[in-house]
């Protein structure tokens, strides 16, 4: 087994300075045995220089590790030690970064991605534009005293509903983004497919559940991916994906606060969570579907995840994907 010398560092002054990540690499990685899932597992617990966008979980499935530059000797030396296929996926993080940061600006459009100011004001403007049919809806608040802001689209009533939901990772801008596509889609499209989607039903739809970490992505780092409540003297948010209370950490994988999946103290330990659960169990009775968008893995997946037992419905779910 390979070494890693770990150092202890006290944090002295904490500083809002602007996150870097030049010449940080990304590499692909494809762990062919289960030697190589454990193996690469124990890389997961140095997750200050071994950032895995992935969790290692499954053989033959491709995942994407990102190495600090300083630490790129060390990562060749253990990943020839593993054994483990690999090959380099992105040279420099912070020129992509670079390439899909807004040009800001004080009105919306689908050809940049906006500010959380400017995301909420458009839907103002909606609410206003549209005054029978879209409704202002605060589902829930922040830890920074933001609200968590939604609209209700109703072209009728006694329709059923859908509840659409985006931006509870902070860094997958892609997700806010396409849940306010569809929005707009709902309220401006002739085509006839969405103009039936559209009036057949209620919608709910909050494109940032996450606010406070969206405006930290924009202004200080742009890959993070929690809240923004301390956890403790060195650690910062909890990944609300995983704080709702439905088999809460059920696998028990993420215990340390620092870590990126990190799921809390306990189910709806964050304000975040617990405002907007309260809400979706008031109107639990009006929608029947419920669907999250995120980024990335270009995935459509349905429950569950904590157990391999299927839905009473799974053959038709594979059948409609």
């Amino acid at each position: 087994m390979w070494k890693l010398t770990v150092l202890s560092t006290i944090v002295i002054i904490i500083t809002a300075q602007k996150a870097t990540y030049n010449n940080y690499k990304v590499f692909r990685i494809t762990p062919t045995t289960q030697k190589h899932i454990i193996l690469l597992r124990e890389l997961t617990k140095f997750h200050d220089r071994f950032i895995f966008w992935e969790a290692p979980v499954l053989v033959n499935v491709t995942l994407n590790l990102m190495i600090v530059p300083n630490y790129l000797p060390q990562f060749y030396e253990v990943i020839t030690q593993i054994g483990v296929l690999y090959y380099i996926n992105i040279e420099n993080v912070q020129s992509l970064i670079d390439q899909t940061m807004p040009h800001y600006q004080s009105t919306f459009d689908f050809k940049s991605y906006h500010s959380l100011e400017i995301i909420y004001n458009n839907m103002d403007d909606l609410a206003k534009r549209y005054p029978n049919k879209v409704k202002i809806i605060v589902g829930g608040k922040t830890y920074e005293k933001r609200q968590i802001k939604g609209v209700h689209i109703s072209f009728k009533a006694n329709n059923p509903g859908i509840f659409l939901e985006g931006g509870i990772h902070a860094k997958e801008w892609i997700s806010p983004a396409t849940v306010m596509y569809i929005l707009h889609q709902l309220l401006t499209s002739n085509n006839s497919d969405v103009r039936n989607l559209a009036d057949s039903h209620d919608w709910y739809i909050f494109p940032l559940f996450n606010p406070d970490g969206y405006v930290y992505t924009h202004k200080t780092d742009r890959l993070w991916r929690k809240n923004r409540k301390s956890q403790n003297l060195f650690c910062v948010g909890t990944d609300l994906n995983r704080n709702w209370n439905y088999e809460w950490n059920a696998t028990g994988i993420r215990k340390n606060p620092c870590f990126n999946s990190y799921p809390g103290s306990k189910p709806f330990a964050e304000v975040e969570t617990k405002s907007m659960s309260e809400y979706i169990q008031s109107i639990s009775n009006k929608f029947y579907a419920y669907i999250s968008f995120h980024s990335f893995k270009q995935l459509l997946m349905f429950p569950y995840g904590h157990t391999k037992a299927h839905l009473d419905n799974h053959d038709e779910l594979i059948f409609i994907h």
